[in-house]
């Protein structure tokens, strides 16, 4: 079915690119898209799916931590919606990479 390559990384691990197409992926915060999966050591976890052209991530991340790096970050406001400016600012640079 996919053959891409799957990372499983923390948020925080990604570049700074993949967090801000990942804001721009889930504007309204994160919490309502995290899904529940097995590791490889059988244990349940929980993270956010995101898919480029080149990689499929699942960016680990409870219910809480995701809630608390959308608090934490100034990219979203005081409802947990990335801000317009932020929002325009990604497109406008990510816009590029898919004419490359």
């Amino acid at each position: 079915m996919n053959n891409k390559p799957r990372v499983l990384k923390a948020f925080e691990a990604l570049d700074q690119e993949i967090q801000e197409q990942i804001k721009l992926a889930y504007p309204y915060g994160f919490k309502e898209h995290l899904i529940k999966f097995v590791n490889k050591d059988g244990e349940y976890q929980s993270g956010l799916p995101f898919e480029t052209e080149e990689k499929y991530y699942l960016v680990k991340m409870t219910a809480s931590e995701a809630r608390e790096l959308i608090a934490d970050d100034d990219d979203y406001d005081d409802d947990g919606n990335l801000r317009d400016d932020v929002r325009e600012e990604y497109e406008d640079r990510h816009d590029d990479d898919d004419e490359l």
